[in-house]
């Protein structure tokens, strides 16, 4: 089992370090990391990007080249768009993945058909029908980036952002298994923001409360991770979550359609603090996530039913580009639009400084299992705190579930197991296996079958390297 240590640790220069980035022609997370590099001012070097549209990487490369020599960059950083994937990795320090799949052609499916049959998923990128889909279309990619870094860069650390991050980051262990990497994610960041809160609300002294401050006992799978344990500097904050409750109660308290008009990304942890009364631990992921891995929330006949629980639906109408990255980097090319350095609050620059041997960090990843969970599955990719240091990622123990959370956690882990294993032996039938083990395939198995085949024939061009002619799709 890999042990999670890099074979070479801090041996890249902090003034010539290199970063591979794949998917380097985002509109999100690339801006985001060319603005943390920039004001990060003991680390420099370069950024190759590589996306397999060459032009919004060479776009980002030339925003990033400008932002550079702008006065107030802290650091010096170039920044070069690659063709090809293997250019881009050559000899990297640290790889960055954030690809995402082509969201007019498989995002709108993965949401919409599954819908013709009942079944309802505010986001559909981890689990149920459009989760699974996801993967499936994901093992391959990953499995040639993994495979990239074995020739390329055997020694780097690759950062994944990319959902499904479980699935994700677990195919990079099988197909590489030497390969260092971890997912990261900010779901959990939200409910220290939360605590944080709860921290001002209940504790006297508390004022202007961090969430950065908030140590928190993390266990679990992405966007099904629970918290056991909450403190703010002496203080355990975990025992005001039963006042915090009463207060919230009834759950739900919302109406159908008293959120037609809100945006779609709405929170107000009601599910969250449901399952905490119910199981007396915090669910520890916004909860549109948190919805889609238990059949209970999304049990619906019409979508406004889950407004009840202070949350709505993402159709996949939001999921479509509607152009405004494009025309928000032609104005900071164009110097239409000033882009405006700001603290991002992710981590990826300070898990890179600290893996340098520069400051040591303690924050939550996805990692495989070699023990900080022991009531999941061995090497299974589960979501803990680690130490991160320049001798590498040490997991820290997280201890067991309780019982009725660890079967409703470890049903999601067999899953996401049973995808890798037919993702990489192309076997669409133990696909469907986990397909239909999903709980919010909740519907006759003649229906299941069904609704799998129009999903993969839809998707047809991205799975190649599945047999088409599985029983499953018959």
């Amino acid at each position: 089992m890999h042990s999670l240590e890099p074979t070479a640790p801090g041996e890249a220069s902090r003034s010539d370090v290199k970063i591979g980035y794949i998917g380097g022609g985002s509109r999100g997370w690339a801006h985001t990391l060319i603005n943390d590099l920039l004001q990060c001012a003991d680390v420099s070097g370069r950024v190759a990007l590589y996306d397999v549209n060459y032009e919004p990487a060479a776009a980002n490369a030339e925003l990033g080249n400008r932002l550079a020599a702008r006065e107030e960059a802290a650091s010096d950083w170039t920044f070069e768009a690659h063709r090809s994937i293997g250019d881009a990795l050559d000899d990297a320090d640290f790889v960055i993945c954030s690809i995402q799949d082509p969201p007019e052609e498989t995002f709108v499916h993965d949401i919409d058909l599954p819908k013709e049959y009942g079944i309802y998923q505010p986001v559909a990128d981890t689990v149920g029908p459009g989760g699974t889909i996801r993967s499936l279309r994901a093992i391959p990619q990953y499995r040639e980036i993994a495979a990239t870094v074995r020739e390329r860069c055997p020694d780097a650390w690759v950062l994944n952002y990319t959902n499904p991050m479980t699935v994700c980051t677990r195919a990079l262990y099988e197909e590489f298994p030497e390969i260092n990497a971890i997912g990261l994610c900010h779901e959990v960041f939200h409910m220290q923001e939360l605590l944080a809160d709860i921290a001002e609300k209940y504790v006297e002294e508390a004022e202007d409360v961090d969430a950065n401050d908030i140590d928190v006992n993390v266990k679990g799978v992405n966007h099904f991770t629970w918290i056991d344990e909450a403190h703010w500097r002496d203080r355990d904050i975990f025992q005001y979550l039963d006042a915090e409750l009463a207060e919230r109660k009834p759950l739900p308290s919302n109406e159908p359609g008293d959120f037609s008009d809100a945006g779609y990304w709405i929170n107000d942890h009601q599910i969250a603090f449901d399952l905490y009364d119910t199981f007396g631990i915090l669910a520890a992921a916004g909860d549109r996530h948190l919805a889609e891995f238990v059949p209970w929330y999304l049990a619906i006949d019409d979508p406004e039913e889950i407004h009840r629980w202070g949350i709505r639906m993402t159709p996949s109408s939001a999921r479509v580009s509607d152009g405004e990255g494009p025309a928000k980097m032609e104005r900071y090319l164009d110097g239409d639009e000033t882009f405006e350095f700001r603290e991002s609050g992710e981590e990826a620059v300070d898990i890179m400084r600290a893996l340098l041997g520069i400051e040591p960090i303690k924050t939550n990843v996805n990692c495989p299992n070699v023990g900080q969970t022991p009531d999941l599955t061995d090497g299974a990719v589960v979501e803990t705190n680690v130490v991160i240091t320049g001798s590498g990622v040490s997991p820290v123990t997280a201890g067991e579930l309780p019982p009725a959370v660890r079967t409703l956690v470890q049903r999601a882990v067999t899953n996401q197991e049973t995808l890798v294993e037919a993702g990489f032996a192309g076997d669409l039938d133990l696909a469907f296996r986990a397909f239909r083990n999903d709980p919010l395939v909740a519907v006759p198995p003649e229906d299941a079958r069904e609704l799998f085949a129009r999903l993969v024939e839809t998707e047809r061009d991205y799975f190649e390297a599945y047999d088409l002619d599985a029983d499953a799709l018959v």
